[in-house]
């Protein structure tokens, strides 16, 4: 209930003796004064208790001003409102929660010039303001006073709370100043409309304005009386929310215009300045109307929004302009990547002829090769040179076919595919747009990813692709699409007839010691926040760890490995150790460990049937040797060892059975194959292998046994063979060589058909290779085969 005073006299707002000086302020939270109106105010801050101790005791006057914040705490002059109020503290409150409420009576209105102190409470230099009273016979004041009344008892009647106390204080006060403070005081608005209310130097002014503000208060609780009258019924849970709902939506019409209304004209807005064409603008125009339509609450209404939302942040007929300076774009790529020469070409290639005919399809690029030789970060470099937005999508593992493609706007949680969404995020629509593992797509019941993506990497159909979620044509052929893969062989041959291929292949040892000391050096120094004079590399101690601490086509595990010589230096460093700046060979036990792994060595041709193969893992080329052995035993008997898949073993079958059927050839008495029984193994059995390329290997090893004569040194095979002898190419060419050079082979035997694969490697990766091309067995085993035998042969007769 509020506390007045004198409610049917005149309340004394006289400040006898007071003149403009320094005054104790009280900053109040929320709470507007007025003279002659009396307020409880409950008291917490440290200062303010002091304050009102001491004015109670010397019985003096204290100043009363509103913050214009309620969370600062400690206020200044600038967070005060200036006009405030001279009060007198009638009575101080102990509560039995231990907090402080002083009942204050408000006296005259004055403005705060300046604070003048801060401790040990806030003290302030006031000047006096006077109050223009009207006239005793102005009759608009007397007919004003009449209608506040009048407004003020409506309105707690309609409020429907028990105001007995209030309704009888108000019909008994006569005096009009003390009427209109005491209702400025106590009507539910804002402290600050409370503050401008309090400003107001007119009494006659400050009636007006709280007539008016009055008047508001009353219509908006007539309004909500007429609403429930509307809405009045027995309601059930459901019934009350769409009620509540209701009275938002009545009271936003009223107010001039709903929220739903506000954002479809931002919508339009949005569309106006769309560059699509007239028929998407007709899908737009249709799909806003229908919209319209909709009750915000309603489930469709945030499909729909949502939909079009999309439609206006996609980037139609939105593209960057294209780079066309062809030596900046070549310096680009050479910086980001060192070799890939085959790539870079491709590129400059596409750019050259766009920069002639001026518009040309994006072609489908498909980078494959083993991981870790930059097939991604190579996408990100062609989008800087060629300043295009990038996208990256990793399609590693997707199954659903709506990951493409898009779900209907049917299903809950609909949404646009990959391609959409990143077309959105890039902003343009011509990006460098990176498919990722695009050979680890899977799929199940929800559809085959891979299928969806035959119309998106198809030229001759990607300018009009369908998205599920869109459902309108959307043209991809500007986007550069550059798909990466780590095998070819997973990916289905509708798709891969659509991209280009272009072969990224592992690098040799020269090449990862200059990608390792010009980019993965400086950046894992600046990585572990090391500048360059505090490590270098040099090329010798880069070998080694090439060589020994790494086994991998790529540059990822060397990345790894320099970073933990970066750590373990960037730990010294901060510990104030002593460390080498320059790292020796010698150093790298300490920092890397023990070599873990030795380089694949030739084993020399002192036994027979020892043969040195090659071949391609996902990881780059390796060698093997593929070892026979003969031993007495009855009837033909062959063994296989060494985790063999069904094609290896195949191979070695065809193997012996050319040796069968060519022994006269060989010189081979063919009663030996009834006594001895044949063992083929390929070392290191914990390790998979298969494939047909070791078969002139086994040909080779077979007939090296059977003769027991020496195998040429420093020489090593790859190639498929036939029963008849005929001799077929393999794959994995370029791998391969690196694997022979690492192992100190100086002569390849390889099919005559791998001569093209041979002619377009670089010179540098065939620098000390001796190549022989074959066609069939004969020629093979004429170069494999020495004439001498070994030094402790078999005796097989």
């Amino acid at each position: 209930m509020p506390i007045f005073t004198e409610v049917t006299g005149d309340p004394d707002t006289s400040c006898k003796g007071l003149k403009d000086k320094d005054l104790p302020i009280l900053a109040l939270r929320n709470m507007v004064m007025y003279p002659g109106v009396a307020l409880p105010v409950s008291v917490g801050r440290h200062k303010s208790l002091k304050l009102i101790k001491e004015a109670q005791t010397k019985k003096t006057y204290i100043g009363v001003t509103c913050q214009k914040s309620v969370d600062v705490d400690d206020p200044g002059y600038d967070d005060l409102f200036p006009v405030g109020v001279i009060a007198e503290i009638i009575k101080v409150l102990e509560m039995p929660d231990n907090s402080t409420t002083v009942i204050l009576q408000g006296k005259k209105r004055f403005f705060l010039n300046e604070i003048t102190g801060t401790e040990p409470f806030l003290k302030g230099n006031i000047s006096l303001l006077e109050e223009y009273i009207p006239e005793p016979n102005d009759k608009e004041f007397e007919a004003l006073i009449a209608s506040i009344k009048d407004i003020t008892f409506n309105i707690l009647q309609n409020i429907g709370e028990p105001t007995k106390e209030l309704t009888f204080a108000i019909r008994n006060i006569e005096n009009p100043v003390y009427l209109i403070n005491f209702l400025c005081s106590h009507i539910p608005i804002s402290a600050a409309q409370k503050q401008e209310l309090l400003s107001i130097d007119s009494l006659k002014k400050r009636a007006f304005s709280l007539y008016s503000m009055l008047t508001r208060e009353a219509q908006l609780i007539e309004l909500k009386a007429d609403i429930q009258s509307k809405t009045r019924e027995d309601l059930n849970q459901q019934q009350r929310e769409h009620f509540l709902q209701q009275q938002i939506r009545t009271i936003q019409d009223e107010l001039g215009g709903s929220v739903q209304e506000q954002d479809i004209q931002e919508l339009r807005n949005k569309a106006s300045r769309k560059k699509w064409d007239e028929k998407v603008a007709a899908v737009f125009e249709k799909e806003i109307k229908k919209l319209e339509r909709l009750h915000p609450q309603s489930p469709d209404f945030s499909v729909q929004y949502n939909y079009l939302e999309t439609m206006i942040e996609l980037p139609w007929n939105e593209y960057t302009k294209d780079n066309f300076n062809l030596p900046h774009v070549q310096k680009q790529l050479d910086k980001d990547h060192y070799g890939l020469e085959n790539v870079k070409e491709r590129i400059l290639e596409h750019l050259a002829v766009l920069k002639l005919r001026g518009d040309l399809k994006s072609p489908i690029i498909c980078l494959y090769g083993p991981p870790g030789v930059g097939k991604t970060s190579l996408g990100k470099s062609i989008a800087e040179a060629l300043k295009r937005k990038y996208i990256r999508v990793s399609l590693g593992g997707l199954h659903d076919e709506a990951e493409i493609r898009g779900h209907r706007r049917t299903y809950i949680g609909a949404m646009p595919g990959r391609i959409i969404q990143g077309l959105i995020k890039a902003g343009s629509s011509n990006p460098v747009f990176v498919l990722d593992e695009i050979d680890k797509i899977g799929n199940d019941f929800k559809g085959d990813p891979a299928s969806a993506l035959l119309e998106v990497l198809d030229p001759e159909q990607n300018n009009a692709f369908h998205d599920n979620f869109l459902d309108i044509d959307y043209d991809l052929s500007k986007i550069l699409f550059i798909a990466t893969a780590n095998n070819l062989n997973t990916i289905s041959q509708p798709l891969l007839d659509r991209m280009e291929l272009i072969d990224v292949n592992g690098y040799i040892l020269e090449e990862k010691v200059e990608i390792g000391r010009r980019h993965l050096v400086p950046k894992q120094l600046e990585n572990h926040g090391l500048d360059k004079k505090d490590l270098d590399i040099p090329k010798k101690t880069m070998m080694t760890i090439i060589d020994s601490y790494t086994r991998e086509s790529g540059v990822r595990e060397l990345d790894k490995k320099i970073a933990k010589i970066m750590r373990k230096i960037a730990r010294k460093k901060a510990s104030n150790q002593e460390y080498p700046h320059t790292l020796s060979v010698n150093d790298l036990h300490e920092y890397l460990g023990a070599v873990q792994f030795n380089r694949d060595k030739y084993e020399g041709n002192e036994y027979a049937g020892v043969v040195t193969g090659l071949a391609w893992t996902a990881v780059g080329g390796e060698i093997l040797f593929v070892e026979s052995s003969l031993n007495k035993g009855k009837g033909e008997k062959l063994t296989l060892t060494g985790n063999l898949g069904d094609v290896m073993k195949e191979s070695a079958i065809i193997a012996l059975q050319y040796i069968k059927a060519h022994a006269e050839m060989l010189n081979i008495d063919e009663d030996i194959f009834d006594k001895w029984s044949v063992h083929i193994h390929v070392p290191e059995g914990a390790i998979p292998k298969d494939g047909p390329s070791a078969g002139i290997t086994m040909v080779t090893s077979l007939a090296s046994s059977f003769t027991q004569r020496k195998v040429k040194a420093n020489l090593a095979m790859t190639g498929e063979i036939t029963l008849r002898g005929k001799v077929l190419p393999v794959g994995g060419i370029k791998e391969k060589i690196l694997a022979a050079k690492r192992a100190n082979i100086k002569e390849i035997i390889l099919c005559e058909e791998n001569r093209k694969d041979i002619e377009e490697i670089k010179e540098d990766y065939l620098k000390g290779l001796t190549f022989h091309y074959v066609r069939n067995i004969k020629e093979v085993l004429d170069i494999a085969l020495l004439k001498e035998q070994v030094t402790h042969p078999i005796k097989l007769s």
